[in-house]
């Protein structure tokens, strides 16, 4: 098995910048080091610290076996899981501690384990599933705190909330230099559909029957909501009145955010047409909708809600990857903010279905598709939501969601301003028409 000695420094920087789960490409790196390690059966537990010339830094998780790639060996894997199966403790080489824990009657850890395969899409993390009945998941970029995933998991688990697959258990560094959860361990859904790739397929074979699905989907939403807001004795997940400046930090955010991006946008492009020139009228927009009343109360949530994020079963949906955003801080992601953040989400997921359809499947959504579906998800997700929780009237209602719209569809033109501009046009479709929607005074 590779040593710790053996693990040049040059060697560490070079696979880590190039790993899909890296987050800083691009950034020059001054130095690496490992913060602390743990020799394992079979495998090595590191710590990695990457130091960039401004004098930041970010840690990360490696599972070193007989090469860099320890995860991909299914010996490093299975033992991983054997751990938190034992539920041991195990000292660091900085005498910090290893705590792998289990969830009491979880079944799917009292079995051997045959086969393993890595999940090759992941991205900012590692994923492994196991005789397609459990996954383990490795969080590579750590950062102190309990990460928001294992939090939500083990609060939805306990409060009964069932559109989850169980967690199983999950392993944790313990000491200086930070204290950080470093995996979990849950059920695999071996024969749930992917929700996006579903929406997809149907909207190029059977639109009607996903529509139909939908509504089911906004409901379990609602309910999701419902299960965060319950439990007022617990600090981390009581439901929050926002202040009265709350509203008006967010939009001031995303104003800001506004300004920024078209002051750098490149007005030559033609997918841009429709909103180069624009970015007032934009700001505008948005001071008006500022004004949107009550604003119903802050939970925790989701905080990455779309159809990627969701498994279709057959007969319900499964929700995914409480992580949130990963570009975000872990203080950020386990922030209370109003549960449409996340209804905005998935509703921007419909208007990328819509179009990505004609990229990916090469046909066209029917006319007036994006809106049944999200009058489907909305009427499902009100029928279940507890109604306390978000704004009161329909006006207020609708007013915030399209701050939080707005806001998604600001964060796409820049993320396909860098990763895909072939796509450009579904955020700048989803741009103007907010701008084109009336606004209630």
């Amino acid at each position: 098995m590779t040593r710790l000695r053996a693990l040049d420094e040059r060697e560490l920087i070079d696979y880590v910048t190039t790993q899909r789960w890296y987050g800083s490409k691009g950034r020059e790196v001054a130095r690496a080091g490992v913060v602390d390690h743990v020799e394992l059966p079979g495998l090595m537990l590191v710590l990695l610290e990457i130091v960039f010339p401004e004098g930041t830094h970010e840690v990360y998780q490696l599972l070193v076996g007989e090469t860099l790639d320890g995860l991909a060996e299914p010996a490093v894997a299975r033992e991983l899981v054997h751990l938190v199966r034992t539920g041991v403790s195990q000292r660091t080489a900085g005498d910090a501690a290893i705590e792998f824990y289990n969830v009491e009657g979880f079944a799917g850890l009292g079995t051997e384990l045959v086969t393993s395969r890595p999940i090759e899409s992941e991205q900012s993390n590692s994923s492994v599933v196991f005789d397609d009945a459990l996954y383990l998941k490795a969080f590579r970029r750590l950062e102190p705190g309990l990460n928001p995933e294992l939090e939500m998991l083990r609060f939805l688990t306990e409060h009964g909330f069932g559109n989850i697959p169980p967690l199983g258990g999950w392993y944790s560094y313990l000491g200086p230099p930070l204290e950080a959860t470093l995996g979990i361990v849950q059920e695999f859904i071996p024969d749930g559909l992917d929700g996006w790739e579903l929406a997809l397929d149907e909207l190029a074979e059977a639109p009607e029957r996903f529509l139909e699905r939908v509504r089911g989907l906004g409901a379990v939403t609602g309910s999701m909501h419902a299960v965060l807001a319950s439990d007022p004795s617990d600090p981390n997940f009581s439901p929050e009145t926002p202040s009265l400046e709350s509203l008006g930090l967010l939009t001031a955010s995303v104003d800001e955010e506004i300004e920024q991006l078209f002051l750098t946008l490149p007005v030559e492009l033609d997918a841009l047409a429709p909103i180069v020139g624009r970015g007032e009228e934009i700001r505008d927009r948005l001071r008006q909708l500022t004004h949107a009343g009550t604003t119903g109360r802050a939970i925790r949530n989701h905080g990455d809600l779309h159809l990627g994020q969701t498994l279709w079963t057959g007969d319900s949906w499964i929700i995914l990857d409480f992580e949130g955003e990963p570009a975000r801080s872990l203080a950020e992601r386990r922030r209370k903010r109003s549960p449409l953040r996340d209804v905005a989400g998935m509703l921007r997921s419909f208007a990328y279905a819509t179009s990505a359809v004609g990229i990916l499947r090469g046909t066209s959504a029917p006319e007036g598709w994006e809106e049944r579906a999200r009058q489907e998800f909305l009427d499902g997700y009100l029928e279940t939501v507890d109604q306390t929780i978000i704004p009161v009237g329909q006006e207020a209602f609708d007013k915030l969601l399209a701050v939080f719209e707005l806001e998604k569809a600001v964060y796409e033109l820049r993320y396909e301003l860098k990763m895909r501009p072939e796509w450009l046009p579904i955020p700048v479709a989803g741009i103007v028409r907010m701008l084109e929607e009336p606004v209630a005074t």
